[in-house]
């Protein structure tokens, strides 16, 4: 059972707690429409949702990991677990919010209060440095005694990585005392008759910003300030300051002015010089990536899904969700600026076994992969990519989706042939993919039907299952190519190769591997209780209710990753494409040599077997491991 005033009175409404500002705003307007002077319930209203971009800005800031890996202090990714644990981090807007309500309700405000009143803010800066700094330091030195830490304080600390969400991440009681604290200067002023609305808004906005700056695991504040006014380092804390903090927890107990910890004897003596290291890291100490996966923009939409616009929501697999529409026109504005000055650029990153694996992103949208004048655009950037992580010292770097795709760059055989003497491998990963979607059909299949037959994957998946003596229906109008795909199989085994040029063909055949987009129609020609096997990006659509259909190929990530904490596009948490997967099991596996343009068959088994060894598993719910 949780101590008193532990939990928050609301959590039992989840999400929809959200609805409570809509009383804010239905007293406003009430104010509005009864000709009050003050609408404060509007005032409440819009002042909590500034505070709400603010949190969010700092925290989309120390996920942009692209501009901010040089200066992290706590060199780690956001989990699912610390995700889940602060997603209900906004908590205490909602709670000072209405208390300030209940506040103007009982003590009621006569007359309109002035816009700007200097010496109120003159006042409260008083107050604060006099009241609520030691206030907050004694409150918090005591919330680090063994039953307030145990029973409250602990689940602020048990977030791994700072980040601006984790400033809200604390218990019911604890934001009962910080709203005193905050709440302290405001009332103070008015009660001495100087309080005006500049006050309040800039009070609180700059008191959120010192939360976020403290909590933001990035270190933005130049020490060459510090050494030029020395004393102006006791009067301002930094993220590593309060990052000391949260490492040892025994010191730098303050607000905001270090002041009252150096007063208070608790100040960690090893703040200044670990601020200067922090700031002062440059690009030749950053750690090096063993893994890389080169992926690109889908759309649009799923652009937004990115931790650093969001991580609550890249957290989870990836739908378009109506309330990011009206953010549809930013994206398609940086989609131009990307389109005339970029490069490849760093997603996120998490660790295996303690290797670092990131995730880059080539500036490009799936649409302009699809644009003849743009292809030579899209290999430069795929090169540069990988000429930069050959002199960083990349082990693997691993090709997703369109990036690999054979009419641009023959799977990535473009790259090593120009580059012969490239020390970072080069891997397509579609081999896993290929040993993913075999693995999914069961011992019992004799005959499959198969779109884009032709293709790096079609071509792999047809010859390993007429080894099987598995019939192959191969839809191609090619003859030309299906003949040069029959004669690599053994003489014995050719027959079971069958070219078919119209759908028509598979009407009784259950199993359908889907290597070609196809509409509701085509999907009518297969018999009921068919089952759609996919490896088409992105998914076909869902038509037939008496059939099923296959996710596309994926593996669940081994149990020990650490630090991952956003989805890759339509996967579930710790599930990425297989391609992805191959990748890594590239890397684990210690290979030397590069994986593009045609699949090797024969290495298939031995692809798959190796992935399950690393902990690798299949997460398609008809895996059956058989064929």
């Amino acid at each position: 059972m949780s101590p008193p005033l532990y939990a928050w009175p609301w959590e039992f409404l989840a999400s929809y707690k959200y609805a409570i500002y809509g009383i804010l705003v239905a007293k406003g307007i009430y104010s509005k429409y009864q000709e009050e002077e003050e609408s404060w319930g509007i005032h409440i209203f819009i002042i909590s949702m500034v505070r709400l971009c603010l949190y969010q800005a700092c925290t989309s800031y120390s996920n942009m990991l692209f501009l901010t890996r040089n200066r992290r202090i706590v060199n780690k990714g956001v989990g699912f677990q610390q995700i889940d644990k602060e997603w209900h981090w906004d908590n205490f807007i909602l709670l000072q919010a209405i208390v300030a309500s209940l506040m103007l309700y009982i003590f009621p405000t006569s007359g309109k209060i002035e816009l700007l009143n200097k010496n109120g803010i003159t006042e409260a800066l008083v107050l604060h440095i006099a009241i609520s700094e030691p206030l907050f330091y004694t409150i918090h030195k005591f919330f680090h005694g063994n039953y307030l830490f145990t029973n409250y304080h602990s689940l602020h600390h048990s977030s791994p990585v700072p980040q601006a969400y984790t400033g809200g991440h604390a218990t019911f009681l604890e934001h009962l005392l910080l709203t005193i604290v905050i709440g302290v200067p405001i009332v103070g002023s008015f009660l001495i008759g100087h309080g005006s609305l500049i006050l309040i808004y800039g009070y609180v906005l700059i008191f959120d910003f010192l939360r976020c700056l403290g909590h933001l695991n990035v270190e933005i504040i130049p020490h060459r300030i510090f050494d030029l006014i020395p004393f102006l380092k006791y009067m301002i804390y930094t993220p590593t300051y309060h990052s000391l903090h949260h490492a040892e927890m025994d010191t730098n107990y303050c607000l905001f002015m270090p002041l009252f910890d150096a007063l208070g004897n608790t100040l960690n003596k090893k703040s200044w010089q670990l601020h200067k290291k922090n700031y002062s890291i440059s690009d030749y100490k950053e750690r090096v990536p063993d893994f890389v996966f080169l992926a690109h923009i889908v759309d649009m939409s799923s652009a937004l899904h990115a931790p650093f616009v969001n991580r609550s929501m890249a957290s989870l697999p990836y739908y378009t969700r109506i309330y990011m529409l009206p953010f549809l026109p930013f994206s398609f504005t940086v989609m131009l600026l990307m389109w005339v000055k970029s490069k490849a650029f760093l997603i996120s990153a998490y660790t295996i076994r303690n290797r670092l694996h990131e995730t880059w992103a080539v500036p490009r949208f799936g649409f302009q992969y699809f644009l003849p004048f743009a292809a030579e655009g899209i290999n430069k950037h795929i090169e540069e990519a990988i000429l930069r992580a050959d002199r960083l010292g990349v082990k693997v770097i691993s090709l997703a989706a369109l990036n690999k795709n054979e009419a641009l760059n023959g799977g990535g055989t473009l790259f090593v042939e120009k580059h012969p003497n490239l020390k970072v491998r080069v891997v397509h990963g579609n081999t896993l993919t290929a040993a993913v979607i075999l693995n999914e059909i069961p011992n019992h299949v004799t005959e499959v039907f198969l779109s884009g037959a032709t293709s790096k994957l079609g071509r792999a998946i047809a010859l390993y299952l007429c080894k099987k003596k598995v019939r192959v229906l191969m839809l191609t109008l090619s003859t030309e190519r299906f003949r040069k795909i029959q004669r690599e199989a053994p003489p014995d085994c050719q027959k079971y190769l069958v070219q078919v040029t119209k759908y028509q063909a598979a009407q009784n055949c259950k199993a359908w591997i889907v290597g070609k987009w196809i509409t509701a129609r085509e999907q009518n020609y297969a018999p009921s209780g068919c089952h759609f096997h996919q490896f088409v990006v992105p998914p076909i659509l869902q038509f037939r209710r008496d059939c099923t259909y296959g996710d596309l190929a994926a593996m669940k990530l081994p149990q020990d990753v650490q630090g991952l904490g956003s989805c890759e596009y339509t996967m579930g948490r710790g599930v990425v494409h297989a391609c992805h997967a191959g990748g890594v099991v590239h890397a684990l596996e210690e290979w030397s040599h590069h994986e593009v343009g045609a699949i090797d068959v024969d290495r298939i088994d031995f692809v798959w077997k190796s992935a399950l060894k690393h902990g690798f598993k299949p997460v398609s719910s008809i895996t059956t491991s058989n064929i």
